[in-house]
């Protein structure tokens, strides 16, 4: 399934067994394609409203905030709870029963049996029943430590440091932001026939905007809290410069593995506006603002902060390949072929994750060719059988298509070292290794390259021995591969949608599928906590909610917001910032 017509491809697509390898998908930067850079736009040009409506907060920050979302159409509110924390209930595990905040963003108006309801069930989160006007459910819980500095900086009087925000992104981190249907809350189906939201994961991105707009006010209110006389709202550089984290796991890894249709349609629409810029003939000016584009990047990247070691030594490969890139870009005028000239040399010179930066920055440069992609992200998902197809054919497409999938050994340790499992006590994707730990039997069929690799063992002689046989005769002789000859079956006609991995590999990194999707989501600041777990920041630096409409500012320069840099404030400067 392709969603774009034949006039609208590029003939310079990169190859799938280039693009769809583990190692490359997980060194992928957020890009002007990722779903909080399209939000926003939306809201930008729609010129979207967000506003306070109740702000109930004892001097502790607990209590309620409401906020009105106005759209050309339609009407939303965002709900949330601020309740005490026990230091022994905060955790950041998807199966905490306790957080700081608690959230909800609802359809319509929020009248009195509706708060009632939710303030009932929304803080309960899984466990709560959840009223079906709410679209996006969540809950976060603070930095504790930023937002201790935060508030003591603000109450006396002055700016906090803003290297506090660039070594740790946010005020609140999000531990989970559910939409589609569970826990009884609007389906997905809903959201398709909805405009504001029929961009994936459109809602979801919108109630973590709101939070981050939550956590500004919510500071400056426990600042004229601790010492109303002398406290000073955030600086609107900081207010921009703050973000929303994100801790996730696991889990992320099988909806990758489960919407290949979907993640087609992310790659395929990556890859279309790559091709669409390649294609263009560079100008002085594209040159001088691709190379405006690195510097940022680069400062970027050199003022993220992890304490994984792996990761930091991947960002200063990165820093070192794209300081080398604005060398280059120095030394080399810009001409009709520079972009690949470019993408060459990258190839040759640069870490794969520079080599992806690279790409992601010159998407940048073309928003009148790229932008048009944002509607073509998403897709109506369906595996088809073909049962008539000639069993041989599926054979011919497996050998063609599928190729990477027969590198698979069933009797190399290697090739089966990890197994994918959900567990019974945390409901929580796992990895096992095999042999060696419990659960395999519950495992997850996540590892679509052995499986497609065994059932190319079972066809092989099949189609020796009933070479005009259908395929419908095969799964009659083996019916437990009907999924699998599905799947081979709809995917085969796609040129992207399948990581071209063996995820029981031994070598396997499972923070690389974390960070596919994240990147497409549009995060930032990669901190991964163990090879599995992983902390992120979305919409640092992303225009404010008083902006929105606000005259004198262009959409092209709202949206100019990737990759923020520190900025570059006397932390000492007494700041009568504009009020939230």
């Amino acid at each position: 399934m392709i969603s774009a017509t034949s006039s609208s491809v590029p003939n310079n697509l990169r190859p799938a067994n280039d693009v769809m390898k583990l190692e490359r998908l997980g060194s992928m930067f957020a890009s002007r394609l990722s779903f909080v850079r399209s939000l926003m736009r939306k809201m930008i040009a729609e010129r979207w409203q967000v506003v306070n409506t109740q702000f109930d907060l004892d001097s502790k920050g607990h209590g309620l905030a409401v906020y009105r979302i106005t759209t050309p159409e339609n009407r939303y509110h965002c709900v949330i709870f601020c309740r005490e924390l026990p230091a022994e209930l905060r955790s950041d595990r998807v199966i905490a029963e306790a957080w700081d905040v608690t959230f909800a963003m609802v359809e319509g108006e929020v009248e009195t049996s509706l708060l009632e309801q939710m303030e009932a069930n929304v803080p309960l989160q899984e466990a709560g029943r959840q009223h079906p006007r709410v679209l996006v459910l969540s809950r976060a819980n603070k930095s504790l430590r930023n937002f201790s500095q935060f508030v003591e900086a603000l109450s006396s009087g002055r700016q906090p440091d803003p290297a506090w925000l660039t070594a740790v992104g946010y005020l609140y981190r999000t531990t989970a932001v559910y939409g589609n249907g569970k826990f009884g809350i609007a389906d997905f189906a809903r959201l398709q026939r909805n405009s504001d939201f029929n961009r994936p994961f459109a809602a979801q991105m919108l109630a973590v905007y709101v939070l981050r707009q939550f956590s500004i006010d919510q500071l400056n209110h426990l600042a004229r809290a601790k010492a109303r006389s002398q406290a000073v709202p955030l600086h609107p550089e900081l207010e921009r410069y703050l973000g929303i984290g994100n801790s996730t796991g696991l889990g992320m890894a099988p909806f990758l593995i489960n919407h290949p249709q979907l993640i087609q349609q992310w790659v395929y629409g990556r890859e279309r506006a790559l091709g669409f810029v390649r294609d263009k003939p560079a100008t002085e000016q594209t040159h001088a603002k691709l190379r405006e584009l690195m510097a940022r990047a680069l400062t970027h990247l050199q003022q993220t902060k992890t304490e994984d070691p792996e990761q930091t030594l991947r960002n200063q490969s990165t820093a070192k390949s794209i300081a080398e890139t604005v060398d280059w870009l120095d030394r080399t005028l810009a001409h009709p072929g520079l972009y690949e000239e470019l993408i060459s040399w990258a190839e040759g010179h640069c870490s794969l994750e520079a080599q992806e930066l690279i790409n992601t920055l010159l998407i940048e440069l073309y928003p009148n060719l790229v932008d048009k992609l944002d509607d073509e992200l998403g897709c109506e998902e369906s595996m088809d059988l073909q049962p008539d197809m000639k069993a041989r054919q599926l054979k011919a497409l497996i050998e063609h298509k599928f190729d990477w999938a027969l590198h698979y050994r069933e009797d190399c340790p290697e090739d089966n070292y990890w197994f994918w499992y959900r567990s019974i006590e945390k409901e929580e994707p796992r990895l096992g290794v095999r042999g060696a730990e419990s659960g395999a039997e519950k495992e997850l069929a996540l590892a679509i390259g052995p499986r497609i690799s065994r059932c190319y063992a079972m066809l092989e002689p099949f189609v020796a021995d009933n070479p005009n046989a259908m395929v419908v005769e095969f799964l009659l002789a083996h019916p437990d591969q009907k999924d699998c000859v599905r799947r081979i079956q709809t995917m085969g006609e796609t040129p992207y949608g399948e990581i071209r991995a063996n995820l029981w590999h031994r070598d396997m990194k499972p923070m690389h599928l974390l960070r596919t999707k994240l990147s497409f989501f549009g995060a930032s600041r990669f901190d991964p906590k163990s090879d599995r777990w992983v902390r992120i920041t979305l919409f640092q630096g992303a225009p404010l909610a008083r902006e929105l409409c606000r005259p004198g500012r262009s959409l092209e320069q709202l949206d100019d917001w990737g990759f923020p840099v520190e900025p570059n404030l006397d932390t000492n400067h007494v700041v009568q910032g504009e009020q939230p």
